[in-house]
Parts: C-alpha cells; structure tokens; sequence
C-alpha cells in the first residue's frame, strides 16, 4: 500500500486585525500585547517567547533575534538565517508600550512567575480558550500569527520577492544578491513557485493564480558595495 506522506497543518491566518485585537483583549494586558507584537513582527512562538528587554532597540526601530526557547530550553535560533534584526511598525511599537513593567524578570514577554513561556501550556490555557470565547473557528494555532504577518503585507501589495528578501537580508547583509536563495545562491524557479509564490497566494486569497516574472535579480552595488535591503516604514501595512 503507498504511503502518502505526512500532511502538513493547513495555515489558517486571521481575517484582519480587528479579529486579532478582539484576542489580544481577552488575554489581557499580559499575553494580548505579545499578541499583536507576534502578528505586527512575524516572529515564530520560539523566538517570541525569548526575547529580552534589551533585544529592542527603539532608536533603530528594530528587534534583535538572537535566541529561542523551545522544549525547556534555551538555544540558539534555527540557523544562522534566524538571526536577524526585524523592522518594528508602529502597531508592534504601541503592543509594547502596553506592556506591564516587570522588575522580576529580564523577559520581554514572561510567564506570572517572570519565567519562559510554555508553549502547550499557553496554548492549552490561554490561546485556544480565548479564541472559542470570542468565536474564532476554525481555531487558530500560534504559528498562524506568522503567517498572518506574511498575508497582511501581500494583501497591501507589498511583492512575494520582497517579503522574502527583507528576512534573508537582513540575516546576510554580505550576500551580493538582492533576492538570494536560503543557502546564499540564485533562487531556482521551480522551487520558488512550489514553495513560496503559490502558496502566498493562496494565503492571500488571490484567484487565479498568478505567475513570477524574474528571478535572481542583481541589485546595483551602493557605495559600500552591498546590495541595500528593502526600505520599510513603521507605518507600513499595519493599519491596512
């Protein structure tokens, strides 16, 4: 008998952000400003979970990921891909400035006793509750709020190619590509509309699908002789 192959969780991003504000409200002033935080920044749960205080940087308007926490344990992000500086837009400036004061612990986003969040405890106790109170369905997993991210940006048009390129720039601002593949090199057609450009657009709800035009572009060298990143605005598409 032929084995199909594991299938992988559907990604279900949120409606707007009205549907994730009426989350972040039940959850309080304690988890809900993580909440928006995670879906105004992209960040996965594990990467969410160790940010300390001192990875923000406001006078940059970024935020350093430098770590994770994930099974009990601290370490160090995924791959050397992982570690980046994110763009803060104001929606992910004022979740912070919502944030209760903490003395008791150096975590941006700590559990009641100043520790690490547990995933399947928050998730079991706070994530989906809140969603069935508030009548979210289907429910939402936590990772979904990084797809939620990606699905906002194209639904303000910001391009596939870009959205990609602003996280892999600014974890390799040496390469000499503007769009780079994951391991540095051109990105392969192929792999690119199997993997990214299809399902972003079914993501986003776009009906037929459309088709890439270019692909491993060039950037013009700046006089530091590296390719600049793509620009961003802390407004950018939050408010969309």
């Amino acid at each position: 008998m032929p084995n199909p192959g594991q299938r992988c969780r559907e990604q279900l991003p949120f409606d707007s952000w009205a549907q994730i504000r009426s989350v972040a409200e039940r959850l309080g002033p304690t988890f809900g400003p993580m909440v928006v935080f995670a879906a105004a920044t992209g960040l996965r749960p594990s990467e969410l979970f160790a940010l300390e205080l001192g990875d923000v940087d406001r006078a940059a308007g970024v935020v350093q990921i430098r770590r994770a926490y994930a099974n009990g344990r601290v370490k160090h992000t995924k791959t050397r891909l992982s570690r980046r500086a994110v763009p803060l837009q104001a929606i992910a400036l004022e979740a912070l400035d919502q944030l209760r004061p903490r003395e008791d612990s150096p975590l941006l986003f700590p559990n009641a006793r100043g520790g690490y969040l547990d995933f399947r405890n928050f998730n079991r106790r706070h994530w989906k509750p809140v969603q069935r109170t508030v009548g979210i369905e289907p429910l939402r997993d936590l990772y979904d709020l990084r797809h939620t991210y990606a699905t906002f940006a194209l639904r303000a048009g910001v391009p596939v190619f870009a959205l990609d390129a602003l996280d892999r720039l600014q974890a390799r601002p040496k390469t000499p590509l503007l769009f780079p593949a994951p391991r540095g090199g051109y990105l392969d057609l192929h792999n690119l509309r199997a993997r990214a450009w299809k399902p972003a657009q079914r993501a986003a709800a776009i009906e037929p699908l459309r088709r890439p035009t270019t692909c491993g572009t060039r950037s013009r060298p700046s006089r530091s002789g590296l390719a600049s990143p793509p620009s961003t605005s802390r407004a950018s598409w939050a408010r969309a």
